[in-house]
């Protein structure tokens, strides 16, 4: 079983910064992408970004320029630094694990509340 565990969010005011962690634990023999999800009320959850093992990033376009993913050298933390927020970025950012064998996994959430 693997657990995610997030941290890092909290109340910023808009133009501020927050820097999302989420740790990866338990088994699993290697992983394929790790990302980042945000969800508001009556909402799905929208891709952030994400990054594969070998460091490809992606981004939704509302936080291109704005936010960088990053993943450690163990392969078992993803990094997802945001600035200038904005109001709109308001929400509960969810960490999420995938394995080549196509095994998913999700955090609890995170959340983040950008005051204007």
């Amino acid at each position: 079983q693997v657990q995610l565990v997030e941290s890092g969010g909290g109340l910023v005011q808009a133009g501020g910064s927050l820097r999302l962690s989420c740790t990866a634990s338990g088994t699993f023999l290697r992983l394929h992408s790790m990302a980042w999800y945000r969800q508001t009320p009556g909402k799905q959850r929208d891709l952030v970004a994400d990054i594969t093992s070998d460091g490809n990033a992606n981004y939704a376009d509302s936080l291109k320029g704005r936010s960088t993913i990053s993943i450690d050298n163990t392969k078992t933390m993803v990094n997802l630094q945001m600035n200038n927020l904005q109001p709109e970025d308001t929400g509960v950012y969810y960490c999420y694990l995938n394995t080549p064998l196509g095994s998913e996994y999700w955090g609890r959430g995170t959340q983040i509340t950008v005051s204007s």
